[in-house]
């Protein structure tokens, strides 16, 4: 039976008709295909998402103008549709930029920008008017003023799918009461299914913007958000790229497209934290990778038969005698003061001596001396005469391999070398196989330079281990080679060649691979921060306080951090206690550029490293040991980056980058361990509060007893309780005085005296709310009134085991009513 695919070449034109089908298409017709991919898969959904895009946009055009927010939005029902209205007080947009910002998809100025804002690629609010139009067949209305205008513009416009271009129909002229900022009005077909979803986006969107006002008002239900602060976030700056984790490809295509001649130029030009001795330090990891180490090895030792000063006194003629010995000398006595010498500094030592002697005996030493000089010293040093005399032995035998010494120098240099990386256990005559073998490698160099890439260092090494396995049976293992490997690199040198100039670079893939390379190897400063604006540990406390009731909130704010070339900061917030809900897991809070990710949270990298995070060790319970923890917490965490890595074109969820998932993980503990000390505090606060409440049943009934056997009155106890539990006592006495207080009636002087019974020094914010006029206040004391009320305030600051004491007189009949601050309640032993 004849197959289809032996037919087709019967039938002719296939091939030209199937190019005829061919074409290409949008950006916008491709999403109107796939508008899920934006985050608009349904109708509940779709509104959110819708919010979200029209919030983040408002938000960004106020900050960039240093204007604080005030956003409106309104859903309306609106016969089978919902129309979204959203308002912002930002600068406007103007009548030539806004058709294309709202009708094209990719149209933005932030996508090429290295610095933080909420939107990136130019695609939400555009997909927004396009999940509009397809929804309800009906066109975006936009109202925007910019500051200073007397009219606004007015469009009502659709995307045009096929060309990706806004296709307007209204364009006018029209007042509207903002001063200037910009109104979009949007109908589609939606519901109110995930209105809890939405009810989140605005309340976090608050919680890490309290420098927003925003206002939610829905068919039932009316919401608003004041702000928390008048303080904007910083202005971000646009930085170069790190040289920490550019592509391949990226920095090729920079290569081609910089100003700079030099490889040293490029980076420092196009780079951030680069500088000149970075550079260098890249450009010598860049050699290493592009050109090889040599191979330093040591000097001829005196009772070693090479001699460099005879072989280089052998090839130099023509120069004198004195000269000549003295040129001889003067390069072996460089050579011997070395621990090591490689063939570059050889070549250094040649030319300094030849210029040195020349100088002094007038005489000149040319290029072919010099040459001649370096080759016979080069020889010496590594025995290569030796070994020309050995005939070419092969190191691939099995016995012929543990040569003697004295068939090269290098074999005993490279076998001291290997044995101390490689394990006691390894016969001498085991090792020195290897060596040899080893030492062949740089023997069959053909230039004789001794020049190798770490790879071929790694390969060579490779081939002795395991011609050492086959011919002598015993193990080279992995980590023996890694060794070997690293001791040899170590005393190898970075070699001091010219760098191919960029336009070379820019057409040579394997050099641009090793430019990448040496710029990751290199240790270089973190990015500059200027490009972000990380909310601050204080205002995600703030944040955290204005719309979550708790007890105990703490937030960390970790130092900058680089992704693929990236910078980014990672930020984290805890609340606990109070109102917030005791059953069932922690609530988690999510963040990137200031937007709340509401959706996919089973997706995310937070989601993923605070399931990862052994919550117990930090005082929360933790069903199983894993997993979102529970009880009445709030965490949060907030990624600012100037490409934040989302898994995709919705921005619901951060991408698990190993860079970023652990320094979310370094963030959340450090806020942790706070919480932990809060919550070990608050358990022996318990406990001292049980132990204090037993003493203070048990005292009372021991005063009883005791006064009733002795016959006495009963003792003050309150003294007592504060002596055992180690308090702080606040007395308060009160002492009649003798008529001259000023008053209408008898003064009374007042004591208030505080006792610390602990080990500490304890500092008191003492407030004392006295109803008649205080006078003669001790120093350090004031006096406030307000509403007939006198408060009297006062700072002690009582070292462990001592007493302070507040005076001042009052005249006539008085009420007292004291607040202490500054000890924990559990501490502190009030008697007024």
């Amino acid at each position: 039976m004849t197959s289809l695919q032996s037919t087709l070449g019967d039938e002719p034109g296939i091939a030209e008709e199937l190019a005829d089908n061919q074409r290409a298409i949008s950006i916008a017709e491709f999403f109107e295909k796939n508008k899920h991919m934006l985050g608009f898969d349904s109708g509940a959904r779709g509104l959110v998402t819708a919010v979200k895009e029209a919030v983040d946009n408002a938000l960004d055009a106020a900050e960039e103008s240093s204007i604080l927010p005030d956003i409106y939005v309104e859903i309306q029902e609106a016969d089978d549709y919902y129309r979204l209205i959203v308002e912002d007080n930002g600068p406007g947009i103007t009548k030539e930029s806004l058709p294309k910002v709202f009708g094209k998809l990719l149209y933005g100025s932030r996508f090429h920008a290295r610095e933080q804002s909420r939107g990136q690629q130019g695609i939400g609010i555009s997909a927004a008017v396009l999940y509009s139009q397809l929804t309800s067949g009906k066109p975006a209305k936009i109202t925007s003023r910019t500051q200073g205008s007397s009219e606004a513009e007015y469009f009502e416009l659709i995307v045009d799918t096929d060309e990706n271009e806004p296709e307007i129909s209204v364009a006018e002229t029209t007042t509207w009461d903002r001063p200037h900022g910009t109104r979009i009005e949007l109908e589609m077909e939606a519901n109110m299914r995930a209105r809890a979803q939405l009810h989140d986006y605005i309340k976090h969107t608050a919680v890490v913007n309290p420098h927003a006002r925003l206002e939610l008002r829905e068919p039932t239900a009316h919401f608003k958000f004041e702000r928390a602060t008048d303080q904007l976030p910083e202005e971000t700056e646009e930085i170069r790229p790190h040289p920490h984790g550019v592509e391949l490809g990226t920095v090729i295509k920079m290569l081609a497209a910089t100003d700079s001649h030099s490889v040293s130029g490029f980076l420092q030009e196009e780079f951030t934290r680069v500088g000149k001795k970075t550079a260098d330090s890249i450009i010598d990891e860049f050699r290493d990778r592009h050109f090889g180490r040599e191979m330093a090895w040591k000097p001829p030792a005196s009772h070693e038969a090479a001699d460099v000063a005879a072989a280089v006194e052998n090839s130099t003629a023509n120069k004198g005698a004195k000269a000549t010995t003295d040129f001889a000398e003067g390069i072996a006595d460089a050579v011997s003061s070395r621990d090591r010498i490689a063939h570059h500094e050889l070549s250094t030592v040649v030319e300094e001596v030849a210029d040195e002697v020349g100088d002094e005996y007038g005489t000149t030493f040319g290029s072919t001396v010099r040459e001649k000089a370096l080759e016979s010293a080069w020889a010496a040093l590594v025995g290569h005469d030796e070994a020309d005399e050995a005939d070419d032995q092969d190191d691939e035998v099995g016995p012929d391999a543990t040569t003697p010494d004295e068939v090269s120098r290098i074999v005993a240099d490279l076998y001291e070398l290997s044995d101390d990386a490689t394990s006691t256990r390894k016969d001498d005559e085991v090792v020195h196989a290897f060596a040899v073998r080893l030492a062949g490698t740089f023997e069959d160099l053909e230039d004789g330079r001794h020049r190798l890439t770490r790879k071929a260092l790694e390969s060579a090494v490779d081939r002795a281990a395991d011609l050492t396995e086959e011919y002598d049976d015993v193990a080279f293992g992995e980590t023996a080679r890694e060794n070997v490997v690293e001791a040899v690199w170590d005393v190898m040198v970075t070699v001091p060649d010219d760098t191919p100039l960029v336009r070379e670079l820019a057409s040579d893939r394997d050099a641009a691979s090793n430019l990448v390379e040496g710029m990751r190897a290199t240790n270089i400063m973190a990015p500059p921060t200027r490009c972000l604006s990380p909310i601050t540990a204080d205002l995600v406390e703030a944040g955290l306080k204005k719309e979550f009731d708790a007890d105990f909130y703490a937030a960390a704010t970790r130092d900058a951090g680089v992704s693929g070339g990236d910078p980014f900061i990672v930020e984290a917030g805890i609340a606990y206690g109070g109102d917030l809900p005791a059953e069932g897991t922690a609530d988690v809070l999510r963040f990137a550029n200031r937007v709340p990710l509401v959706y996919q949270r089973g997706a995310c990298a937070t989601t993923d490293v605070v399931k990862g995070i052994g919550w117990r060790n930090y005082g929360l319970d933790q069903p199983g040991g894993s997993g979102i923890p529970t009880g009445p917490a709030v965490i949060m965490v907030h990624v600012a980056s100037t490409n934040v890595p989302f898994t995709s074109e919705s921005k619901d969820a951060i991408a698990n980058v190993p860079e970023i998932e652990d320094e979310i993980e370094l963030a959340i503990r450090e806020a942790a361990r706070e919480l932990k000390r809060y919550l070990n505090k608050r358990r022996s606060m318990q406990k001292r509060r049980q132990k204090q409440n037993v003493l203070g049943k048990i005292l009372p009934e021991m005063a009883e007893k005791v006064a009733e056997v002795t016959g006495r009155d009963q003792p003050d106890i309150d003294d007592a309780v504060a002596r055992i539990m180690n308090n702080v006592l606040v007395e308060r006495h009160l002492e009649d005085g003798d008529g001259d207080g000023g008053g209408d009636g008898d003064a009374s002087t007042v004591k208030l005296v505080v006792e610390n019974h602990s080990s500490t020094n304890e500092t008191l914010e003492i407030t004392d709310i006295v109803s008649a006029e205080p006078r003669n206040l001790s120093d350090g004391a004031s006096a406030v009134e307000m509403d007939g009320e006198w408060f009297v305030s006062w700072e002690a600051d009582v070292p462990g085991g001592d007493e302070a004491t507040l005076e001042y007189d009052v005249s006539g009949e008085a009420t007292f009513d004291i607040d202490v601050k500054g000890v924990d309640a559990e501490k502190l032993t009030i008697t007024s």
